[in-house]
């Protein structure tokens, strides 16, 4: 079975994923910042409990100790946007609950007693909406969430009450980014109850121009409602994307050569940085999406991205690695992987 991130989906060219969280607490228990070791073993062994006969076919659960893992495989998680950044520190007493193809991810032990999360290739939030409800519904008739008939479920913080959805998009937009037009979007967006952020969420950098967007408001609103809203505003941005790139690049030569410029470097550099393999990856995504490079696809880049993260790179190494060799073995993987790009 491959990853999700290996799979096509809707609008795959420009939307790189989908992600539907849902933050759950239990009412027996206090908030997970007053909660003492023993109260932290007992929800986790509530939550193995209740999600020990879920079926999901061939995409069966494991459920992870976060303590068993070293800090570089907890890191590698958190660039694939498995776990939260917030979720990787201070492992004790944390268990993550994992799919076989990593769509789903359950936290327990974050910043909210379960943090429900499914992931999905290109924009499919109501199919990833359907699962997430189908695990809550699971949790929810053995475990007693915290809820108001007022306020909705309770959480942690007092901006996730109510639904407890949070629902973002990750979308590719180098040419809105080019066109100095991200700002003008955030500001259009926040209007209507949305937000737009970096690449691992708030207070975050963009990089490879991929940014979220996610919704802000979960009270006083359903999670279809929620859903609905940022479908249609996201619709929108890649409709601006799109023509976006007509403007920025009217010459089709020159945006040719900047994508195949990107792959000869890419093919022979043999040391390369985070930050600059991002943004060279950044224009063969473009170049992908836009038709002219013969023989790569959008999966093949969203598999090559998982791999050049400074966990993943030290994971594979089996070792931690100093910047300059994580640079050494980021280059050579990525001209093992695109050694055949652009052949036709």
């Amino acid at each position: 079975m491959s990853k999700w991130y290996l799979n096509p989906g809707s609008n795959d060219d420009i939307v790189l994923s989908t992600r539907i969280r849902l933050a759950r607490n239990l009412s027996s228990l206090p908030f997970q910042s007053r909660m003492t070791p023993e109260q932290k073993k007992e929800l986790c062994q509530k939550v193995r409990a209740a999600l020990q006969g879920v079926n999901l076919g061939d995409n069966k659960l494991s459920f992870i100790e976060m303590n068993s893992l070293s800090d570089t495989q907890r890191l590698a998680l958190v660039e694939t946007h498995t776990i939260s950044p917030e979720f990787m520190d201070s492992p004790e007493n944390k268990l993550l609950v994992l799919s076989k193809d990593e769509d789903i991810s359950i936290m327990v032990g974050e910043e909210d007693h379960i943090r429900i999360q499914v992931m999905r290739s290109g924009l499919e939030l109501n199919d990833a909406l359907k699962t997430a409800d189908l695990l809550d519904n699971v949790l929810d008739e053995t475990l007693d969430y915290a809820f108001s008939e007022q306020l909705g479920f309770l959480t942690a913080c007092p901006t996730n009450l109510g639904t407890g959805l949070r629902a973002s998009v990750m979308l590719h937009l180098p040419a809105l980014e080019q066109a100095g037009a991200i700002n003008q979007l955030a500001s259009t967006i926040s209007k209507l109850g949305l937000t737009i952020r970096g690449t691992y969420g708030e207070g975050s950098d963009a990089k490879g121009a991929q940014y979220q967007i996610s919704n802000q408001i979960t009270l006083g609103i359903s999670e279809e409602m929620a859903v609905q809203n940022l479908q249609s505003m996201v619709e929108q941005v890649i409709a601006q994307e799109k023509n976006a790139r007509k403007a920025v690049w009217p010459q089709p030569m020159r945006l040719e050569d900047i994508v195949w410029r990107s792959l000869g470097l890419l093919q022979n550099a043999r040391m390369i940085s985070g930050k600059e393999a991002e943004e060279l990856l950044s224009y063969l995504r473009l170049g992908v999406s836009m038709g002219i490079l013969p023989g790569v696809t959008v999966q093949t880049l969203n598999g090559l991205s998982t791999k050049i993260g400074a966990g993943a790179l030290c994971r594979d190494s089996k070792k931690n690695l100093s910047p300059d060799e994580r640079d050494e073995k980021r280059a050579a993987v990525l001209r093992q992987e695109l050694q055949t790009a652009g052949r036709t």
